[in-house]
């Protein structure tokens, strides 16, 4: 059996216009390629659709069909509706991984404004450290990933710069480097006890590595370095974006020799494509951070 969706469609138009002629002017043909359609569905199905002489008149056998050709009908439009939608990115789920200090100050509003425009997209949020959110990634956790790439996996995934996050000195207000209000050299904090974080691999590879060599203490939890830090034990490195807009107790200061900054961006499984919605999502964070420089 060879049945066309057209001659389903057209089998309806009768029905539902009533005649060959009003069926024939909706589907916009002439009214002997209507009735030729609708014979070849006859022919297909073995049986008459319409009684002899009056066309407009369903057959015993036309009149069970006809639920059920609307039925499938109607599951053909939904499903062509999703396939569209889905096409478009309106339906589905995100993934996203990210670092703290984007989930923190950058993905907020984007995040709001894509839920405006798609609301039907579920999105899974989840936060951890540059490594973290790349192996993630890499384990098919997550969709895209948002932070600085680790150079270890760089050959894996495809990477979308996005802004470049300056490093600077975190200490207390009253501490001695707050003094140094336009950037603090390197070298003052070789005197100081060191805390070191995650983000302080970012020095590695500059004269400033010696302040991680012997560090007082070592956290890998952001609520126990700024702990560490209110409680005056100690300073550390931090990259601007980490660091909270509005702090009663703490100060960022810019390192400026050396100047340090980290390439935050959008990585992906390198050669795969991305679902329509994680693409919509991408370029609309690409647009945002884009606006603020």
């Amino acid at each position: 059996m060879n049945i066309k969706l057209q001659q389903l469609r057209h089998f309806l138009y009768v029905v539902e216009e009533g005649g060959f002629r009003a069926a024939a002017s909706r589907a916009n043909r002439s009214q002997a390629t209507l009735s030729s359609s609708i014979k070849a569905l006859e022919s297909e199905l073995g049986r008459a659709l319409f009684e002899p002489g009056n066309n407009s008149i369903l057959t015993p056998f036309g009149k069970e069909c006809a639920p059920k050709i609307d039925q499938f009908m109607q599951l053909y439009h939904r499903l062509e509706t999703d396939l569209q939608s889905t096409a478009l990115g309106k339906y589905g789920k995100i993934r996203i991984a990210t670092v703290p200090s984007i989930a923190t100050k950058l993905l907020p509003d984007v995040l709001a404004e894509y839920s405006r425009r798609y609301p039907d997209v579920e999105i899974s949020l989840v936060d951890d450290n540059s490594v973290g959110v790349c192996n993630r990634l890499l384990a098919g956790e997550v969709d895209i990933a948002l932070g600085n790439l680790d150079t270890t996996h760089e050959q894996e995934v495809t990477f979308m710069p996005l802004l470049a996050d300056p490093i600077g000195v975190v200490c207390t207000k009253n501490h001695r480097l707050a003094q140094f209000k336009e950037g603090v050299v390197w070298q003052e904090l070789l005197g100081e006890p060191f805390i070191y974080n995650g983000t302080c691999q970012l020095l590695s590879h500059t004269p400033a590595y010696e302040i991680n060599i012997k560090p007082r203490y070592e956290v890998g939890n952001i609520t126990s370095l700024f702990s560490l830090l209110r409680n005056e034990l100690g300073v550390t490195t931090l990259p601007k974006l980490a660091f909270p807009e509005y702090d009663n107790h703490l100060v960022w200061i810019p390192l400026i020799d050396p100047i340090v900054k980290r390439q935050i961006g959008m990585f992906s499984i390198a050669g795969r494509t991305l679902p329509p919605q994680v693409q919509l999502f991408t370029q609309l964070c690409s647009s945002y951070i884009k606006s603020l420089n």
